[in-house]
């Protein structure tokens, strides 16, 4: 469980990045981290890991106060996959920049090997161990380092827009196992994100900041049903749930669903003796 307690930020001009921030991401959850460019999100998650450390308040690990750890204290409870894939590249091969982080947890070798090949595996990366990482494409790099936060089993994945620069089919085999790992092992996720279809797909709850400030929390479904105007904020209501809105219907994640509850209205709006609209 991460918790954070009145944390106050600030770079070092002073100007205030984070203020009275209050939440609590429990085990097991599913989150999106939301807002504009520049409202915190990466800053907030950089506390969680201890990349950065607050100016005032606390960031709870597990009950824990991390005030004095440093992110290797942390890396087998917390992975972290930056927005920058670059930034994590360390090692000369893909198979050994995956095994760089239990190496430095001096895991025994065949648990290395076990944890490594099966990363790979879940990332579509084995046919690639042995290539130079900064050669790999933008995307290829993005799974990269979720395969490199992997071998190291935490309990939580914080994963910084993690779909960008993926196809479309790439995408979806991401979040189908990120929500496998959520569902059967129980790993907290806290997904920071653009997409809105996204996140109304797979997160449970929502986290939005704005200007530094949380401004809601909550789930996908009363976000984005909120009727709020969400540009403010930085985001983009799905089309789906501004259908469902417009017709009164259950915001569904599937679309299959959403067709079968959008039929009964779009059947009562027909011409009598017509197709429905």
């Amino acid at each position: 469980m991460i918790e954070a307690k009145n944390i106050n930020f600030a770079y070092r001009r002073g100007i205030p990045v984070l203020t009275d921030i209050n939440c609590t991401i429990g085990n097991g959850g599913f989150v999106a981290l939301l807002g504009h460019n520049g409202s915190g999100k990466t800053t907030l998650t950089r506390l969680f890991m201890a990349l950065d450390h607050p100016r005032s308040g606390q960031i709870l690990v597990d009950g824990e106060d991390i005030v004095h750890y440093e992110p290797a204290d942390l890396a087998d409870k917390i992975g972290y996959v930056f927005q920058n894939p670059d930034l994590q590249l360390l090692a000369d091969t893909v198979y050994e920049e995956v095994a760089y982080g239990p190496r430095v947890k001096k895991l025994p070798e065949e648990n290395i090997r076990a944890n490594v090949e099966e990363a790979l595996r879940v990332m579509g990366l084995t046919k690639l161990k042995d290539r130079y990482p900064r050669l790999l494409s933008f995307g290829q790099k993005r799974r990269l380092g979720v395969a490199a936060a992997l071998a190291l089993n935490p309990r939580t994945l914080i994963l910084d827009e993690i779909t960008n620069g993926q196809d479309a089919a790439e995408q979806a085999a991401m979040m189908e196992y990120l929500k496998a790992l959520n569902e059967e092992k129980g790993t907290t996720i806290i997904l920071i994100t653009h997409d809105m279809d996204i996140v109304r797909r797979y997160a449970k709850r929502t986290i939005v900041l704005c200007d530094g400030r949380i401004v809601f929390e909550g789930t996908p479904a009363a976000l984005f049903g909120s009727g709020e105007d969400l540009k403010e904020w930085g985001l983009r209501r799905p089309v789906v749930s501004t259908l469902s809105l417009e017709f009164g219907v259950p915001d569904v994640a599937g679309c299959a669903e959403f067709c079968d509850e959008l039929a009964g209205p779009l059947a009562a709006a027909a011409p009598e003796g017509g197709a429905a609209l």
